[in-house]
């Protein structure tokens, strides 16, 4: 199996890596372009060109110091910003750069400042708008298959359990514990929701996330929850190669602690929201069983995630998914920023002389796009930048590969004519006005809006987008000049009433530095993601 995904990944990539082009072999000096004087007499206009040029510079210089050579990244980290698609990009960038005090258009996040960039089409075998099983199962295995199922290549097997069984795909992750790397995957969603799950489990529906999520016959038929496949990872690598003797994921946090624990309340952790917080029907605790089996450290906030100096370490920080970044503060046991728990794996994870594989989720810019709430979901996207760039500080060009993607985009439009330095979650106000447009209707309207969902709400000053969801659905025309959109508790009017707003189908970029960085570059399928790790790393073997 090793053998024939190396084979795959080896054609897949021939292409791409026969079409680089190695600066040094020009020779013929460059001669200096001749600039026009009605740009070197205006500051403004100097100033785009010689950004410009200097951008070019920028990438002639990465294209000629990146490693090309298979197997040349000791390290891998993929971060995926779920939801992440290029408008919300684009108004999180503006968004971050108006909070520190500039217009925001020409602010950078930390990954847009990556000199390789490429686009990843993103639909589901089955679906032309995809959920996040099917699409981290595409970057994790190298294999698209369909909506909903997690890690396996035949798509037709969503919800049969016995035929799921027989065509389970190996991780990347995986790959990489088979190889000696250590391994790790944060999520600010829980560990066993769909994109973080897709790094190790197989599972033929992204629901059964514990025993009490799955119907009996699935259950007669073996098959195993998501939750306990976490535990178990060790005995499936075993059973996979007898050579394996190791311990598993060396490093995970996140939320989901309900899906851990016996539906008991003798089993409820000290910040539970439930008056049961486990779901577990079989009784089992699987944080005692994962301590048990590993000999690790089990933490569940603030005070226990400062503690942690040693391997293996498991975080479940929430009972569900951990809270909006906006909305950590009010957090009673306090939890960790995911710069904070991605500067800390990696510390944990870098010492290891084979490197290491680490995927990071911020899995609620997602959920504050379904909720209709792009306060929360740009708020969550400058989190990811900021821990973007506490993985560039820990490590080195040299020798680790880091990508940056989403599994898909949402129906957020960035759209209206407003002026430069408008308030991204503002009213359009236009070039050379100070109050907002009105529309044909009479109404202001927002730059930022969507296509569909819930519709408009307004909650003030509440940090909880998930809060919104107890306001009615309220689609179409809602806004008045009286609504402070930029409030944290703004539901953005939507045209087409859903309960839940969409993903979108649409391309989301890929943003890559380091060794097989160059990979990314052109439109690609989503599974060619895997496909650039394992050239990068090598971890197919050759």
């Amino acid at each position: 199996m090793r053998l024939l995904f190396g084979l795959l990944a080896a054609t897949a990539l021939t292409a791409c890596t026969q079409a680089t082009v190695n600066s040094t072999e020009i020779t013929e000096p460059v001669k200096a372009a001749v600039v026009p004087a009605a740009i070197t007499s205006n500051a403004s206009a100097s100033t785009w060109y010689n950004t410009g040029a200097s951008d070019i510079a920028a990438a002639n210089a990465a294209m000629a110091s990146i490693n090309t050579k298979r197997g040349s990244a000791k390290n891998i980290i993929l971060f995926v910003g779920d939801g992440m698609g290029v408008s919300t990009v684009s108004a999180a960038r503006i968004r971050d750069g108006q909070i520190k005090g500039g217009q925001g258009e020409e602010n950078q996040l930390s990954f847009d400042k990556f000199p390789f960039t490429g686009l990843s089409k993103t639909y589901n075998v089955d679906a032309q708008t995809p959920d996040s099983a099917g699409t981290m199962t595409a970057m994790m295995t190298g294999v698209k298959t369909n909506i909903g199922v997690i890690g396996i290549s035949r798509p037709e097997t969503r919800n049969d359990c016995a035929a799921a069984k027989a065509v389970e795909i190996p991780s990347a992750l995986q790959h990489a514990e088979l190889m000696g790397k250590m391994t790790g995957i944060i999520s600010t969603a829980r560990i066993t929701h769909a994109t973080p799950a897709a790094t190790y489990a197989h599972s033929a529906n992204r629901g059964w996330e514990d025993i009490s999520d799955m119907p009996k016959a699935a259950i007669e038929a073996g098959c195993i929850d998501i939750a306990a496949q976490f535990v178990n990872l060790p005995d499936r690598l075993k059973a996979a190669d007898a050579s394996y003797d190791d311990i598993g994921i060396d490093v995970a946090f996140g939320g989901g602690r309900r899906h851990f624990l016996p539906k008991d309340a003798a089993f409820n952790s000290s910040d539970a929201d439930s008056d049961i917080e486990g779901d577990r029907t079989d009784g089992r605790d699987l944080t005692k069983e994962w301590v048990e089996k590993t000999g690790g450290q089990y933490v569940m906030d603030q005070a226990g995630f400062d503690t942690i100096t040693t391997t293996p370490v498991l975080g479940l920080f929430s009972e569900s998914h951990m809270r909006y970044d906006s909305d950590r503060s009010k957090d009673n046991r306090g939890e960790p920023s995911l710069a904070q728990m991605t500067a800390k794996a990696i510390d944990l994870l870098d010492d290891n002389e084979n490197g290491f594989f680490l995927m990071v989720e911020a899995g609620r810019i997602d959920h504050g796009h379904h909720a209709g709430n792009a306060y929360n979901a740009l708020q969550d996207t400058i989190s990811l930048s900021e821990a973007v760039d506490a993985a560039r500080q820990a490590t080195s060009d040299k020798d680790t590969l880091i990508i940056v993607t989403a599994d898909h985009s949402h129906v957020m439009t960035f759209a209206g004519y407003p002026k430069r330095g408008n308030p991204i979650l503002g009213p359009v106000v236009g070039v050379g006005k100070d109050t907002p447009n009105l529309a044909d209707d009479g109404k202001p309207y927002t730059t930022l809006s969507y296509a569909n969902g819930r519709g408009f709400g307004d909650l003030g000053d509440s940090t909880d987008a998930d809060a919104l969801y107890d306001v009615d659905i309220n689609a179409g025309r809602q806004l008045t000049l009286d609504v402070d959109t930029t409030k944290p508790g703004f539901r953005q009017e939507a045209l087409v009433p859903l309960n839940s707003e969409t993903h979108g189908g649409e391309d989301v970029a890929i943003y890559a530095s380091g060794p097989g960085a160059h990979l990314v570059s052109g439109v690609h399928e989503q599974n060619v993601i895997f496909h650039i790790m394992n050239h990068a790393g090598g971890l197919t073997g050759e």
